[in-house]
């Protein structure tokens, strides 16, 4: 062991102290143990394997799915000092050689591999020749069958174990549900190891849902233009769309560049460099985009059109505010975007479980755009987090929506799925509710307490998914998409209170489009949410009336310099939660200046003087 942790972390990253929950990490696997790490997007993962790759003697080899995310991590680590490269398809045959020959010098403390590169037996050898301090698999749900980025290569990485036996090993994700974790554990041969879990909760994003306007555009250009000046992503499902939606932009005044996996690799970094470096203000992106992207300061992500899952959706949103300070996150959706998901997934070449799975995770999405209640506690609840609601910083809780009582559906939900036992799917039960089936075996009774209901199919589909969403009903993905009743759904079958959304008209239209059997004809479809033209403030306005301090402004124009004249990224000069604290706490100092987190003695050597200088001309 060369180094200690916390000296790592402080000299090396600039730190005092580690977030919650990466110390018990770093101190684990620092020791030789294997770990699972669940952690939220913007969560310090990274840190978690990057710290004790550094202490511990040999080189840390770490298995990245995407060459952007590992060239970035890389410019991070060099930037501070430690020693990094890649292998992976952009090297010459020489470049590699001479990255081979420096970890064979003991010159490199983590190098970024591919999976594919890591599958590799010659790779591997070469690997056996060198002292490996720890293996870190990261986005480790790329692995699962039920991971929404399944990538068949990882299903390498279970060789670990047994090739290099003692070298402990780290598998890092930040979207895993409870059975994505199981399978991936058990992909990987990870029984043994250490399970380590975060919230998953991002208390500073603000969630807003809304179904798409006839104006979809006015509605985008309300939030954005909250925003501006600010970074920003915004998601859409097709290439085409990306292509539209930043040329509309840039059209409108914003600085708007696109990214999608048909643009060629060398315009694809080139925008995505600009957009990292602060050049840009929009990224437009489909979900090519993005995987452990490190930008700080993205203060906003939008989707036009729905994600493929809620897993996706999260680690998405879970790009803005990685920096601590106030962020958003606005999804606008249609009855279109969920025929579009179905065809996807219809025509995709999956297997039958696979599909199911997916049918079940869209679902379980709309399920969040349908609800009620709080949007933080339906999505939490997907990841098997308890949240008790009102959290303030959604569009639910700062505007609720208007509801109805929907314990008579639930209690004949539960009352049903309770006598029938295991094995029955959101589609047994529609079809039971609506009479077009009847292998399940239920009494009389409970078919007369669903007659009683006058609720279409799609009604139903429309209840099931809000009753998962909220927490009563549990869906397991690995026996196709089984429900099972809750304690919370236990406890509204024995009078707790269950409100339904009042008009899920949108996805009724949707459900009825890809086949179901006609429902009634749908309600009129809702006005847009008073968000779409700016009336939901959610975190951007606190954001601004922040901005608003002359000192603060001046050392983000001194970071900014800073980052250029180095043609580095302005987050790795300093993030902007360190510059806030500067401003207010106006330190005299390199003693006061060290004391602020985010700074540390590296920082401080390197370019503290130049900050305290811009914080003495504001004192004078």
């Amino acid at each position: 062991m060369s180094n200690a942790p916390l000296a790592v972390l402080r000299n090396a990253f600039g730190f005092d102290s580690f977030r919650s929950g990466q110390e018990e990490v770093v101190t684990h696997v620092v020791g030789g143990g294997d770990a699972v790490v669940l952690f939220p997007t913007g969560g310090g993962k990274s840190v978690c394997y990057q710290v004790p790759a550094i202490c511990r003697d040999g080189v840390g080899v770490v298995v990245s799915p995407l060459i952007s995310l590992m060239r970035d991590q890389i410019e991070f680590l060099e930037f501070h000092g430690v020693g990094a490269a890649a292998l992976n398809s952009t090297l010459s045959r020489s470049e590699a050689a001479d990255v081979m020959r420096a970890v064979e010098e003991g010159e490199i403390d983590l190098l970024y591999v591919t999976p594919e590169r890591m599958a590799n037996p010659k790779f591997r050898e070469f690997l056996s020749g060198v002292e490996v301090a720890l293996f870190a698999i990261d986005e480790a749900h790329c692995v699962s069958q039920w991971g929404h980025d399944f990538r068949p290569d990882y299903k390498s990485l279970s060789l670990i174990k047994s090739q290099f036996p003692g070298v402990p090993r780290v598998a890092l994700t930040a979207t895993a549900d409870p059975e994505t974790l199981a399978d991936m554990i058990g992909c990987l041969d990870m029984e043994d190891a250490r399970v380590f879990t975060a919230s998953f909760d991002r208390p500073n994003i603000a969630y807003a849902v809304e179904p798409r306007s006839r104006n979809p555009k006015a509605q985008v250009d309300g939030f954005l233009s909250r925003h501006r000046g600010e970074s920003g992503i915004v998601y859409c499902m097709g290439r085409k769309t990306v292509e539209k939606t930043a040329d509309w932009l840039s059209s409108i005044g914003y600085s708007a560049l696109p990214y999608h996996a048909g643009m060629d690799q060398s315009e694809r970094d080139a925008n995505q460099d600009a957009f990292i470096r602060g050049q840009v203000e929009v990224l437009v992106a489909t979900v090519a985009f993005g995987m452990g992207i490190d930008k700080a300061d993205v203060r906003y992500v939008v989707h036009m059109d729905l994600p493929s899952s809620l897993e996706a959706y999260y680690q998405e949103t879970g790009r803005a505010g990685r920096d601590g300070l106030p962020a958003e996150a606005l999804m606008v959706y249609g009855g279109g975007d969920v025929v579009k998901r179905r065809r996807m997934i219809h025509k995709s070449g999956a297997g039958i479980p696979a599909k199911r799975a997916e049918y079940a995770k869209l679902d379980a999405l709309i399920g969040v755009c349908e609800a009620v209640g709080c949007r933080r506690k339906a999505i939490l609840s997907h990841f098997g987090e308890r949240h008790p609601g009102n959290c303030g910083n959604c569009d639910r809780c700062l505007s609720p929506a208007s509801g109805r009582d929907g314990r008579a559906e639930a209690i004949a939900v539960v009352n049903l799925l309770e006598a029938a036992g295991e094995g029955y799917d959101s589609h047994d039960v529609v079809s039971f509710a609506c009479a077009s089936a009847s292998k399940i075996a239920a009494g009389d009774g409970h078919r007369a307490a669903f007659n009683a209901i006058d609720a279409s199919e799609a009604g139903w589909s429309s209840v099931l998914r809000q009753m998962v969403a909220a927490g009563l009903l549990e869906s397991s993905l690995a026996a196709r998409g089984s429900l099972a009743v809750t304690d919370e759904g236990r406890a509204v079958a024995a009078g707790a209170p269950f409100s339904l959304n009042a008009d899920p008209s949108l996805i009724e239209v949707a459900v009825r489009k890809v086949g179901r059997k006609p429902s009634a004809r749908p309600s009129t479809p809702r006005k847009p949410r008073a968000a779409s033209s700016g009336g939901y403030a959610g975190s951007g306005s606190r954001r601004r009336r922040e901005s608003g301090s002359p000192l603060l402004e001046a050392l983000r124009r001194e970071r900014d310099r800073i980052a250029r004249r180095l043609g580095v990224k302005k987050y790795f000069v300093i993030h902007d939660s360190a510059l806030k604290l500067m401003s207010e706490l106006r330190p005299r100092n390199g003693s006061d200046l060290v004391a602020i987190k985010g700074v540390g003695p590296a920082k401080r050597d390197r370019f503290g003087m130049e900050f305290l200088n811009v914080i003495e001309r504001y004192a004078a």
